[in-house]
């Protein structure tokens, strides 16, 4: 989505205001399944249904922190936290991330995400600190709140 007013030159305008909320997307089991599968990480709680239904305290598998936190850039895109007239960005790391509840297998998340600050640095580059809450459809508590951090690396003239 294209945010109005959002340029390069704009983009401290808009330094302790709501970007946007994306779309809803829903992490369903083959989510949980592949990124297992990437990660090495196959904990019975992600991975195994019928014993996440028995034993689990959440009646079913959750997906794991780490793909809740994974899915921020992308949805942060799809926003249009990256100006539109900025060559690119470059993930640069989290400032700080708490999890706070578990995304059951099927639920639907979206992202609210909020410009913390605008930081100019070297070559013209802006250091981004953007306040992201991981919504859960129908929860109280969102999934995860992080500050991540973006390098806007501007076009060449």
């Amino acid at each position: 989505m294209t945010i109005t007013g959002y340029t390069v030159a704009t983009i401290g305008d808009f330094v302790g205001k709501e970007l946007g909320v994306s779309e809803w997307l829903v992490v369903d089991q083959r989510r949980i399944d592949e990124f297992a599968d990437c990660t090495g990480d196959r904990n019975w709680i992600h991975v195994d249904v019928e014993r996440a239904k028995r034993e689990s305290p959440f009646g079913g598998p959750i997906a794991h922190g780490y793909l809740s936190l994974s899915l921020l850039a992308a949805l942060a895109m799809e926003i249009g936290a990256i100006p539109p007239d900025a060559a690119t960005a470059i993930n640069y790391g989290i400032e700080k991330a708490r999890f706070m509840a578990p995304v059951k297998s099927g639920a639907r998340v979206r992202s609210r995400l909020a410009l913390a600050a605008a930081e100019p640095q070297k070559g013209g580059m802006i250091l981004l600190r953007l306040r992201n809450t991981l919504e859960i459809e129908g929860e109280k508590k969102p999934a995860l709140v992080a500050e991540t951090l973006a390098l806007i690396v501007p076009r060449k003239p």
